[in-house]
């Protein structure tokens, strides 16, 4: 008979921790929706997302903040025994130092000195991460069916960090098209959260299909049972 089994290089507190990670992002998506509802006064267009901070509801932004640090810790975990090179620690660091920058944007708000400190490390550090992991996982066989997925959503990571530093500059400098200024860094903001989000994501999803469980096929002695009973 067919047995389900599980891969043996796989451990068991990795699948928990991929179902965290997805759970920690998409709980950021939820919170980010709920503060453009609860916080309309804040034009999305050159507002940043950290501005709901002086706002009714910035413990929402708080709780946001730590969803997003709990995702990027839970991936780290969820994909710690997949990369065992020197070179695989190192991205794994990034992704653990994102977590420590969104988690201290959760303590930290913008009316804090060390809220940009916290930007710095949380914003910077995953697009790295992203595309050292995604491009270490592609070349792996058993990640060969998630390999596009993997650098399509890392290689926007750092796509988006270039728009939104584009539209920051574009800000700064004033710049009008017919008469009207051109502002969109707060759109590129929220969009630099949800595409981060998704990179989350996609890799947990791709470590829970990789152990997804295996059926594993007739053996010799199941065989022999079988021909015993129809004999």
């Amino acid at each position: 008979m067919n047995r389900p089994i599980s891969s043996p290089d796989t451990p068991g507190p990795s699948v928990f921790a991929a179902w965290v990670a997805i759970g920690a992002a998409g709980t950021v998506l939820l919170l980010l929706a709920a503060l453009h509802v609860l916080g309309p006064e804040f034009d999305p267009s050159f507002r940043v997302v950290s501005e709901y901070a002086n706002g009714r509801y910035g413990w929402v932004l708080s709780l946001m903040f730590v969803a997003w640090a709990l995702s990027s810790w839970a991936l780290a975990i969820t994909i710690w025994s997949e990369l065992e090179r020197v070179g695989g620690k190192v991205a794994l660091g990034f992704l653990i130092a994102a977590g420590v920058g969104e988690a201290m944007a959760s303590v930290f708000d913008i009316r804090h000195p060390l809220h940009n400190l916290a930007g710095m490390v949380g914003v910077l550090s995953l697009p790295i991460a992203a595309m050292l992991i995604s491009v270490r996982l592609a070349r792996t066989p058993a990640w060969l069916g998630a390999r596009k997925a993997l650098l399509w959503t890392a290689n926007l990571t750092w796509a988006i960090l270039l728009l939104m530093f584009a539209a920051l500059f574009i800000m700064i400098r004033g710049y009008t098209l017919a008469g009207n200024r051109i502002v969109f860094v707060g759109w590129a903001n929220r969009l630099l959260v949800v595409l981060y989000c998704a990179w989350v994501m996609t890799v947990a999803i791709g470590a829970l299909k990789r152990r997804r469980p295996l059926r594993e096929p007739h053996d010799t002695l199941d065989r022999s049972d079988d021909r015993k009973r129809t004999g």
